[in-house]
């Protein structure tokens, strides 16, 4: 690995430390925003909007960037001692901090010019955002449950764009974001579990290590959230029965992966591999919803 590392361009460092060579994590962050558009342009009975597509697709890959920088910053000296995470560029050392710095900014800058263009309420979101992306990493030194700060942060993908599309937020965009933090709960419970030895080990919090032997049990209970929130927001927007399917259709991955985890004894990437069924249970949902346009 260490001669990899050596070998390696900036760029490609660059590509590592925005989590672009793993595009699982940015799609989870940028599918609640589509859901959050479709739905919203569907009460406005209209496609959604281009440029507020444009828009969502720039503002997650920006935000999910500048996220992980912050993220590699603040736990550059822990992740060096977990084995997921030691080879990242700024742990490893074979990125400077200057050059990290330099990459969070410009980020930071397009996520900024891209809630430039949303209307007030949309911005104001934007910003509010802002601490609770910083303070994330933070929190996994003193937090128990330092995912649902994550979670409150994937939040904002849902109601940014839904406020861009209505400027306002009712009582459905409150149900879509409890589903999306429900469900972050329980897709980011499952990859901390692949960490959990050597996070206990090292001193990092992390939900998988504060619900104990509750852990299983805790993610089955944030997936049926999901659902039932979920299922609630298709009643009260009178969605037709291709949604429903696909809810029911994510209901039933998440039964298979809440029986999976209580098999003994699974290695770390069969905990990142469920973490990644998730996506696809997102685009799944993503189509249930387009069908309703």
């Amino acid at each position: 690995m260490t001669s990899v590392i050596e070998t390696e361009t900036t760029f490609a460092k660059i590509v590592r430390l925005l989590r672009w060579d793993k595009p699982a994590g940015r799609l989870i962050l940028m599918l609640p925003a589509l859901w959050s558009l479709v739905l919203a342009a569907r009460l406005q009975q209209i496609p959604p909007p281009p440029d507020l597509l444009g828009i969502v697709v720039l503002g997650s890959l920006a935000t999910s960037a500048a996220g992980c920088v912050i993220n590699d910053l603040w736990d550059r000296d822990l992740d060096i001692q977990v084995e997921r995470t030691k080879a990242r560029p700024l742990a490893s050392r074979s990125l400077s901090i200057g050059l990290g710095v330099v990459v969070l900014i410009v980020a930071a800058l397009c996520a900024f010019l891209a809630a430039a263009y949303l209307n007030p309420l949309s911005f104001g979101l934007s910003l509010a955002a802002v601490p609770v992306i910083a303070i994330y990493p933070a929190c996994k030194r003193f937090f128990p449950i330092p995912q649902l700060v994550l979670s409150i942060a994937w939040g904002f993908s849902v109601l940014i764009p839904w406020a861009a599309v209505l400027a306002s937020l009712n009582l459905d965009a409150w149900l879509l974001w409890g589903a999306v933090v429900a469900w972050t709960l329980g897709f980011d419970t499952i990859y901390a579990l692949s960490d959990r030895p050597d996070d206990l080990r090292v001193g990092i919090k992390s939900s998988a290590i504060f619900l104990g032997e509750y852990t299983q049990i805790g993610i089955f209970s944030f997936f049926a959230i999901a659902v039932v929130l979920l299922t609630y927001l298709g009643l009260d927007l009178r969605l037709g029965y291709t949604y429903f399917v696909t809810v029911a259709i994510a209901a039933l991955v998440w039964i298979w992966q809440f029986w999976r985890l209580n098999q003994t004894d699974l290695p770390s990437s069969t905990y990142q591999s469920l973490f990644r069924q998730n996506v696809w249970v997102g685009f799944g949902l993503l189509l249930g919803m387009c069908a309703q346009i």
